[in-house]
Protein backbone atom coordinates (compact mmCIF):
# COMPACT_ATOMS: atom_id res chain seq x y z
CA UNK A 1 0.00 0.00 0.00
CA UNK A 2 2.67 2.70 1.00
CA UNK A 3 5.58 1.38 -1.54
CA UNK A 4 3.99 1.89 -4.95
CA UNK A 5 5.61 4.40 -6.47
CA UNK A 6 3.93 6.17 -9.64
CA UNK A 7 5.51 6.25 -12.96
CA UNK A 8 7.08 9.62 -13.86
CA UNK A 9 7.51 10.62 -17.10
CA UNK A 10 11.15 11.58 -17.45
CA UNK A 11 11.78 11.71 -21.62
CA UNK A 12 13.51 14.42 -22.83
CA UNK A 13 10.52 16.40 -23.74
CA UNK A 14 8.89 16.48 -20.51
CA UNK A 15 8.12 19.17 -18.61
CA UNK A 16 11.27 20.38 -17.17
CA UNK A 17 9.14 22.25 -13.97
CA UNK A 18 8.26 18.76 -13.47
CA UNK A 19 11.68 16.69 -13.79
CA UNK A 20 13.17 16.84 -9.90
CA UNK A 21 16.83 17.36 -9.50
CA UNK A 22 19.78 14.85 -10.30
CA UNK A 23 20.74 14.63 -6.52
CA UNK A 24 19.07 13.33 -3.23
CA UNK A 25 18.32 15.70 -0.74
CA UNK A 26 16.77 15.52 2.35
CA UNK A 27 13.12 17.24 2.33
CA UNK A 28 10.61 18.07 4.83
CA UNK A 29 7.28 17.12 3.99
CA UNK A 30 3.92 18.54 6.07
CA UNK A 31 0.91 16.69 7.23
CA UNK A 32 -1.90 17.45 9.37
CA UNK A 33 -5.34 15.87 10.27
CA UNK A 34 -7.91 16.70 12.72
CA UNK A 35 -9.37 13.44 15.21
CA UNK A 36 -11.98 13.12 18.05
CA UNK A 37 -11.01 14.58 21.29
CA UNK A 38 -10.13 10.68 21.89
CA UNK A 39 -10.10 8.46 18.62
CA UNK A 40 -10.37 4.58 19.59
CA UNK A 41 -7.06 3.33 18.32
CA UNK A 42 -8.45 2.08 14.73
CA UNK A 43 -9.99 5.29 13.95
CA UNK A 44 -7.01 6.85 15.04
CA UNK A 45 -4.73 4.09 12.28
CA UNK A 46 -7.38 5.18 10.01
CA UNK A 47 -6.52 8.88 10.44
CA UNK A 48 -2.87 8.78 10.66
CA UNK A 49 -2.27 6.24 8.31
CA UNK A 50 -4.42 7.85 5.24
CA UNK A 51 -2.61 10.96 6.00
CA UNK A 52 0.84 9.71 5.67
CA UNK A 53 -0.38 7.39 3.04
CA UNK A 54 -1.07 10.62 1.08
CA UNK A 55 2.08 12.52 1.87
CA UNK A 56 3.88 9.49 0.00
CA UNK A 57 1.56 8.61 -2.53
CA UNK A 58 2.47 12.71 -4.09
CA UNK A 59 5.51 12.84 -3.49
CA UNK A 60 6.57 9.70 -4.65
CA UNK A 61 8.48 8.45 -1.82
CA UNK A 62 8.71 5.13 -0.10
CA UNK A 63 8.91 4.11 3.32
CA UNK A 64 12.57 3.40 2.96
CA UNK A 65 13.14 6.70 1.83
CA UNK A 66 12.25 8.03 4.98
CA UNK A 67 15.02 9.67 7.09
CA UNK A 68 12.67 10.47 10.12
CA UNK A 69 8.55 11.21 11.41
CA UNK A 70 7.74 13.88 13.76
CA UNK A 71 4.08 14.32 15.36
CA UNK A 72 3.23 16.91 17.41
CA UNK A 73 -0.44 17.04 19.03
CA UNK A 74 -2.04 19.65 21.26
CA UNK A 75 -2.68 18.80 24.91
CA UNK A 76 -6.49 18.18 24.15
CA UNK A 77 -5.73 14.75 22.83
CA UNK A 78 -4.95 13.44 25.79
CA UNK A 79 -3.38 10.15 25.30
CA UNK A 80 -3.17 9.49 21.62
CA UNK A 81 -0.13 8.39 20.07
CA UNK A 82 -0.19 8.71 16.22
CA UNK A 83 3.67 7.48 16.60
CA UNK A 84 2.22 4.04 17.76
CA UNK A 85 -0.33 4.60 14.98
CA UNK A 86 2.18 5.12 12.27
CA UNK A 87 4.07 1.97 13.81
CA UNK A 88 0.77 0.06 13.26
CA UNK A 89 0.27 1.07 9.64
CA UNK A 90 3.80 -0.24 8.71
CA UNK A 91 5.96 2.50 9.59
CA UNK A 92 7.93 -0.27 12.35
CA UNK A 93 11.46 0.63 10.86
CA UNK A 94 11.13 4.22 10.85
CA UNK A 95 12.37 6.93 13.69
CA UNK A 96 9.24 8.27 15.07
CA UNK A 97 8.83 10.97 17.61
CA UNK A 98 5.84 12.15 19.13
CA UNK A 99 6.43 15.54 20.97
CA UNK A 100 3.13 18.00 22.74
CA UNK A 101 2.73 21.62 21.88
CA UNK A 102 3.30 23.59 24.58
CA UNK A 103 1.38 27.14 23.60
CA UNK A 104 1.82 26.74 20.31
CA UNK A 105 -0.92 27.09 17.78
CA UNK A 106 -4.16 26.64 19.52
CA UNK A 107 -6.78 27.95 17.29
CA UNK A 108 -7.35 24.26 15.53
CA UNK A 109 -8.50 21.82 18.26
CA UNK A 110 -7.46 17.92 18.17
CA UNK A 111 -5.01 18.71 15.83
CA UNK A 112 -2.11 16.15 14.24
CA UNK A 113 0.88 17.52 12.78
CA UNK A 114 3.55 15.68 11.11
CA UNK A 115 6.79 16.35 9.75
CA UNK A 116 8.26 13.78 7.85
CA UNK A 117 12.29 14.10 6.69
CA UNK A 118 12.84 12.30 3.55
CA UNK A 119 15.37 11.57 0.75
CA UNK A 120 13.96 12.30 -1.94
CA UNK A 121 15.14 13.84 -5.85
CA UNK A 122 12.31 16.03 -5.64
CA UNK A 123 12.68 19.64 -5.43
CA UNK A 124 11.84 22.26 -2.91
CA UNK A 125 9.29 23.69 -5.01
CA UNK A 126 7.70 19.87 -6.01
CA UNK A 127 6.95 18.85 -2.45
CA UNK A 128 3.42 18.66 -1.63
CA UNK A 129 1.83 18.45 1.64
CA UNK A 130 -0.91 17.25 2.96
CA UNK A 131 -3.75 18.47 5.17
CA UNK A 132 -6.82 17.13 5.99
CA UNK A 133 -10.01 17.96 7.37
CA UNK A 134 -9.96 20.68 9.80
CA UNK A 135 -6.44 21.11 9.02
CA UNK A 136 -6.81 22.03 5.62
CA UNK A 137 -7.29 26.07 7.34
CA UNK A 138 -4.09 26.03 8.61
CA UNK A 139 -2.41 26.35 4.76
CA UNK A 140 -5.13 26.96 2.73
CA UNK A 141 -2.48 28.54 0.51
CA UNK A 142 -1.14 24.47 0.14
CA UNK A 143 -4.71 23.35 -0.24
CA UNK A 144 -5.09 25.00 -3.25
CA UNK A 145 -1.93 24.28 -4.82
CA UNK A 146 -2.41 21.06 -4.89
CA UNK A 147 -6.14 20.61 -6.10
CA UNK A 148 -4.68 23.10 -9.00
CA UNK A 149 -1.92 20.09 -9.30
CA UNK A 150 -4.36 17.33 -9.50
Amino acid sequence: MFNERPDRDESPGANVADRAPAAIACRGVRGAITVDSQPSSSALEAAVGGMLKLMLDQNRILIEDIAALVFTLQPDLGDVNPAAAARACGFDRVPLLMVREHGGDTRLPHCIRALMLVNSRLSQQQIQHAYLGGAQQLRPDLVAERSERS
